[in-house]
């Protein structure tokens, strides 16, 4: 079927439906245009959806991804991130393959529509100029015809009437002939005018004008062919990717199914494990016996085996603590003078300032000692595997820059040797320090990790314990203590270095003074075993009141009666502060 044969007739109707088609044809792509913005807009939002939770660097919760659970979410983060891409591909290949070329296309196409209803607009223009020849012919062929006739009447009217002359006969005769003449030529000009007419008719329809039509047939069929190869590629562009999509959902399954409930419990137990054993049965306290209630050993202190009997508090005394000086008395030293005693704390001073000094480092020792004993080997370990790695990379540089040199040496023009042993001196120095760091840090890993298992049930539980190998500053003191064989650290005898401290009652007799006041409650989280000068024995659950707060050392002062204070570890305990009590004074 064609449209120049069929629809001959119909020259309006087919423009009015050729430009229908390229308006359906502009709004596809307004469609497929309005498609790719909702696809950059969908994958605009997941990837902030995905940036919105993951991990900040260098913080904590960057070190809760270690889990099997957190890391799964983050693998489909990551997954969702390129789930977003696969949308931002969708968009650039619907653009690309879509939008922009059916645009231009449509450019195309109006282009061609208009030549050829121009065309056909000029064929309907000369058809009409042939036929409007043709009745202009016809007409004055009628007319001369009537005029013709009229005269050949006047003459013979002329003819019959006796009174006209002769003269008037003959020129009414002649006057008809004339119209006669004129006559044929009109007839024969329409006929020639007829015949013409008839051909460019002919020509009109059944040449001319199913030619222009077969034409826009063509050119409509062409639009018709390319809208439905778009609407293929748009399911295309969709199924291509599919698979890649397809892979991050099984990425994010495979994620799902890498949960490992245990190993993630396994590794709570690595990050909070102390390493200490749990507390003792709690003795039977008989309180039958006419004499003062004593100090609980599982609870409150540890039994020192030294066969000294346990101190009993006097009722003058107030309870105050020197810093790390314990109030063990014999009667021998009771019996002391109060100046020979007195002499005797302030030569004690320096030593005990020492020990605070290692104390209050800050934010605490290089040796991580103020840490329970398990994470204290994880803190060790991940320092020497810092600097290990450290070494490494300054041996990288080293060897990089040795094979520089000899490039030099053996091409001088390439540049002068001697420039690179400057750097070299240095990074030899930086790999030794960084040697005997690893050494010193792999000294106190082997101590923890050697010393830990020969631990006797209440050394174990022990956790206020500091090294002194670490800070030079201290080496006058450090080099004093000596690892006892339960673990502990006892003091040397060494009259070279260090004077005796013996325990006194001297704090008893020059307290005067007020004890320092409350400045809140502490609940003990954990049971701890304070057996160095100046440290209090505290059980699991017990309320304590709270005498000096922490400084930034890790030890707080608490007091439990009167006549018991001293310093706990500030993790060991809840702290609950009153807000409208004054500090406390801190004794060093």
């Amino acid at each position: 079927m064609s449209w120049g044969t069929e629809l001959w007739d119909q020259f309006d109707n087919l423009e009015k439906h050729t430009q229908w088609g390229i308006d359906v044809l502009e709004k596809y792509i307004k469609f497929v245009k309005e498609r790719t913005e909702i696809e950059l807009s969908y994958a605009k939002q997941l990837r902030n959806l995905s940036k919105k939770y993951q991990p900040k660097k260098n913080s904590k919760e960057e070190e809760e991804y270690r889990y099997t659970s957190t890391r799964a979410f983050l693998a489909t983060l990551n997954e969702m991130n390129d789930y977003a891409g696969q949308h931002e591909v969708i968009s650039e290949n619907m653009t690309s393959l879509i939008t922009a070329e059916l645009t231009r296309y449509v450019q195309e196409l109006k282009q061609e529509r208009k030549s050829h209803f121009h065309d056909g607009r000029k064929a309907q223009q000369h058809i009409e100029t042939c036929w409007k020849q043709l009745e202009a012919s016809k007409r004055r062929f009628e007319r001369d015809c009537k005029e013709a006739d009229r005269a050949q009447q006047y003459f013979e009217k002329m003819d019959a009437d006796i009174n006209v002359t002769k003269a008037d006969v003959e020129k009414a005769r002649q006057q008809a002939q004339l119209r006669h003449q004129m006559a044929e030529d009109s007839k024969a000009e329409y006929s020639s005018t007829l015949q013409k007419f008839n051909s460019e008719q002919h020509e009109h329809y059944y040449t001319h004008i199913p030619n222009i039509f077969q034409k826009i047939q063509e050119m409509e069929e062409r639009r018709i062919v390319r809208i439905g190869e778009s609407m293929k590629t748009f399911a295309e562009v969709d199924r291509q990717v599919i698979p890649i999509i397809g892979k991050c959902l099984d990425e994010i399954t495979k994620a799902a199914e890498s949960v490992d409930h245990k190993n993630d419990s396994q590794m709570v137990i690595e990050a909070f494990k102390s390493g200490f054993e749990p507390p003792g049965d709690v003795d039977f306290e008989d309180f039958t016996q006419p004499m003062k209630r004593t100090v609980s050993e599982s609870s409150l202190s540890n039994s020192r085996g030294d066969g000294k009997s346990e101190p009993k508090f006097g009722s003058k005394s107030k309870g105050k603590l020197w810093p790390f000086i314990k109030k063990n008395k014999s009667p021998k030293q009771q019996k002391e003078p109060l100046s020979h005693r007195f002499n005797e704390f302030m030569t004690s001073k320096p030593k005990i300032h020492c020990f605070r000094s290692l104390k209050r480092g800050g934010a605490g020792p290089e040796d991580f000692s103020n840490l329970p004993p398990e994470q204290r080997r994880k803190k060790l370990q991940q320092k020497v595997d810092e600097l290990n790695r450290d070494i490494q990379k300054e041996m990288d540089s080293r060897d990089a820059l040795t094979k520089m040199k000899d490039v030099y040496i053996k091409n001088p023009q390439m540049g002068d040797a001697a420039s690179v042993d400057h750097r070299l001196a240095e990074l030899g120095q930086n790999i030794e320090k960084l040697r005997l760091e690893v050494q010193k840090f792999e000294g106190w890993l082997a101590e923890v990790e050697g010393r830990l298992p020969a631990r006797s049930e209440q050394s174990r539980r022990q956790s206020g314990v500091y090294e002194a190998q670490n800070a030079s500053g201290v080496n006058s003191c450090a080099q004093d203590r000596e690892s006892s064989p339960d673990g502990s650290y006892t003091e040397e005898q060494s009259q070279e270095t260090e004077m005796k401290v013996p325990a006194t009652d001297f704090d008893d007799e020059f307290d005067d003074e007020e004890p320092l006041p409350t400045i809140g409650t502490c609940k003990a989280l954990y049971t701890f075993e304070g057996q160095n000068e100046g440290t209090i024995s505290v059980a699991e659950g017990e309320m304590l009141y709270v005498i000096e707060e922490d400084k930034g050392d890790g030890w707080t002062r608490i007091r439990r009666n009167e006549d018991e204070e001293g310093y706990v570890p500030t993790s060991y305990v809840e702290v609950y502060l009153d807000k409208n009590a004054k500090g406390a004074m801190t004794y060093i």
